[in-house]
This record gives structure tokens, sequence and C-alpha cells, in this order.
């Protein structure tokens, strides 16, 4: 296809979108030489108080606009970035740029997540491109090598530490003995984590970027609200240090696998054996272990967020999008979401568990305890047990059991929990993967 060049056009100027616009504009004759053809950025969407941001006067006289429809309407614009995130607006945005024929790239895991069956839908109709590598691991290349360099495996599980602020809160509590609180407030001041930090911490943020991996590699549609989700908030030093004494640590895991005509797609805090690779992973680094039947494991690990590291996917999405264009390609996308495999059930889990409880120092109390998990089929692997209050007469028992479904042993917390000897069920934690 003969254009003179590929136009770009960029929706927000945050930390996302300003790296993105700044990146094409700096980089122009750089990204054009890469391409052997020229790429230009045309136009950038902005608030109205985006206007006075230190970038906005670094930018080309004319490239700003306050106005979506002469965002749209720019002539030469072939290809629509949106870094804004969020749900709303940005699936309008999105929609509308796919209706006009234009490529959309997006880092936007938010509306992919939950939009990603509309827009395929859309894109495909109107025959031209949808590109969101940015939008799972950030800087680190998932998308395409799902879609193109692992398509001949039969994908046998995702193991993934997705989320930069809970690995690095993890890290700190792990490392230093901090309290959830203390690592927290370390996180937000270091700039790891935001004021609001509850879509890292509950595990939302992990969840949208596990839907949309298991979407891909499964060829089902995953909803996020299918996907059991567990935070880290609960998790306490005492955790950390029976995991170490243990031979553990604590990472919060995304995992999707298949089975029996369904698939498990959950989020929550594992114990791991310290000699596995996802154990080692540590600070604000995230790491993909992707198991497929011809390669073997595979370990995709790196800065998965920050506006450097996204910017560089996204970028790479642009050229793609940009070399799909000047080929006169208009849909190159391996994206189908047809299988019908539902999300099995998170009661049918099974796994091992580690648990925590607090109870009456006295003879009997662990055969009473082994004798609940017993009759709910969950056989105990080892068992600690340590005086933590003398003046009251309570100890603390950690145990850890054999392979036990997730149904019998939330039955068992519960009948644990009515036990007059048993004064708390301080937390449970799964094991392994």
């Amino acid at each position: 296809m003969e254009k003179e060049y590929i136009g770009v056009g960029v929706i927000g100027l945050g930390v996302v979108a300003g790296q993105v616009s700044k990146v094409l504009h700096e980089r122009e004759e750089f990204l054009s030489a890469q391409l052997g053809f020229p790429l230009k950025l045309k136009k950038v969407k902005v608030l109205p108080q985006d206007m006075s941001r230190p970038l906005a006067k670094l930018l080309p006289e004319g490239v700003l606009t306050t106005d979506e429809d002469d965002f749209f309407n720019t002539p030469g614009l072939d290809i629509v970035v949106e870094a804004i995130g969020g749900e709303y607006p940005a699936f309008n945005l999105l929609s509308r740029g796919l209706k006009m024929g234009k490529c959309v790239v997006t880092s936007n895991k938010e509306v992919i997540a939950k939009h990603a069956p509309e827009l395929v839908k859309l894109a495909r109709e109107n025959n031209t491109g949808l590109r969101c590598e940015a939008s799972v691991g950030g800087g680190i290349p998932l998308i395409s090598p799902f879609q193109y360099d692992l398509a001949a495996n039969h994908i046998n599980g995702i193991y993934a530490i997705i989320n930069g602020t809970t690995n690095y809160i993890l890290t700190r509590m792990a490392k230093e003995g901090l309290d959830f609180e203390t690592a927290l407030k370390q996180a937000q001041s270091l700039g790891y984590a935001e004021a609001n930090p509850s879509n890292d911490i509950e595990g939302t943020d992990a969840v949208y970027k596990l839907a949309i991996m298991a979407s891909i590699n499964f060829q089902c549609k995953v909803k996020p609200e299918d996907i059991y989700r567990e935070g880290i908030s609960r998790l306490t030093s005492r955790d950390f240090c029976y995991a170490d004494e243990l031979g553990f640590n604590i990472k919060l895991l995304a995992i999707t696998k298949p089975g029996n005509g369904q698939i498990e797609a959950r989020v929550h805090p594992v114990f791991l054996p310290k000699d596995e690779w996802l154990a080692k992973v540590d600070g604000v680094f995230n790491a993909v272990l992707v198991e497929g039947d011809l390669v073997g494991p595979v370990l995709f690990q790196g800065q998965g967020a920050g506006a450097s590291a996204t910017s560089s996917a996204v970028v790479a999405d642009v050229l793609a999008a940009a070399q799909d264009i000047h080929l006169g390609v208009g849909n190159r996308m391996r994206w189908n979401m047809d299988k019908p495999l539902g999300v099995k059930p998170m009661s049918d889990i099974l796994t091992r568990y580690y648990l925590r409880m607090t109870v009456t120092d006295s003879p009997g109390v662990l055969a009473l305890i082994a004798r609940v998990l017993g009759d709910h089929n969950i056989s105990i692997s080892s068992v600690i047990q340590k005086e933590t209050d003398e003046e009251n007469l309570t100890a603390e028992i950690v145990i850890m059991t054999h392979p036990a479904k997730e149904a019998f042993v939330q039955q068992a917390l519960v009948e644990l929990g009515g036990l007059d000897k048993v004064k708390d069920i301080n937390n449970f934690v799964r094991v392994g993967i």
C-alpha cells in the first residue's frame, strides 16, 4: 500500500501515553529507519488540563487537541493508541477507531479483559487490527509469543507473578520481616504503589491480566468475574517466618491450566518451594512461567510496569501495525475465543495447604484437629507447634497438608473455627502449583 507516511494518534498524556508520545516524536527518524518508511506522530488527544503539562510544550505545534472529533478526523491518521486506562471511555474510543478502519493499539488491561470479544469482532468486520501487547506484561513480551512463537504448543499451564506492587510488598515482608501495612507504605513512598492500592493488593489487576492470557492461550472467553481472586492483605510477618522455616517463599500467583474440558483460572497467594524459578523473582520484577508440551517450561521475566517499559511494548505494537498497513495487510490477529471451555469452580481445585491457628495449650488438641481434618478427607503432612502465650495457655499450630480438595478444606475450617479449643484460624495459604 503506497502511502507517504503512516500516521499515529495517541489518546491521553498521562504516565504511559505521555511516554509513548515522547518516544514517537523524539525517535521518529530512528523508528522510521526501523520500518523503512516514514512514521509520524499526527495527533494527541488530551484533556484541557493536560495542555499545561511540561510534556505538552515539547510536542510539535498543532499536535495536541482536546476535541475527540478533531482527533479521529485528522487526515492521515492510520493508527490510534489508547493508554488512558479504565473501562470507559476507553472502550468507546477503541470501538470508534476500529469502526473507522483504523488499527488500534492499547495498553489497557481492564478494557481488553472485559471487552476483547467485541473489539476483536469489530476489528475483523472492518478488516483492521487490534494490538494489546502492553496490557499484560508491560515491557515483557507475552501476547506476541502466545499468538505466534508458542502457537504450535498445547499450553499445559501458565504461572505468573504479574503485579510488581504486590511482589515488592511480599519481598520486603520476606526479607525485612515487615508487617503488611509497613511494607505497603514503603511501596507507596517509592512510587511502586498507588495512593489507593486496592486493585493491586486485592488481586484485581492480576485477574485482568490472567483473563487475557487464558483467553488467548485456551481460545475461550474467560471473564474476570469467573476468576477466583484473593489478595495479600491478610498475610502477616508470622506467615513469612513459617514459610522460611519450612523452605518456602510466598508469592501472589496468577494460575491457569487446562483439564477435563475446563480450565483453572485463579489468583491468590501461594507457598512456593525456594528452589523454584518463580520463588526467586523479587522486588518489582514480574515473571511468567509457561509450560508447553513441545517447548517445555519457558520463563519470561522483566519489569512489567513503569512508563518506559510499557511504552516499549506499545511502540513495538505501533511498528507492527504500521508494517501491516504498509503491506496492505488488514487483520493478522490470531485470537479465537470459540471453544466452550468453562472455568473450574474454585471448590473443585486440588492442592496442598498451610494452616495456622491459635489453640488452647492442652492435651488432645492436636488429635481433635486431626480428627476434623480426617473427617473431611484432609491428610496432614507435617505439624509445627509453638507456645505463644503462657499466661493464657495458648499455642500456635501450623499444619501442612497433603493435596486436598478446596471445598473440603473450607468445610473443615468452618468446623475447626467452631471448636472451643481453637481460639482463632489465623490464616491458610495454598501450597505449590
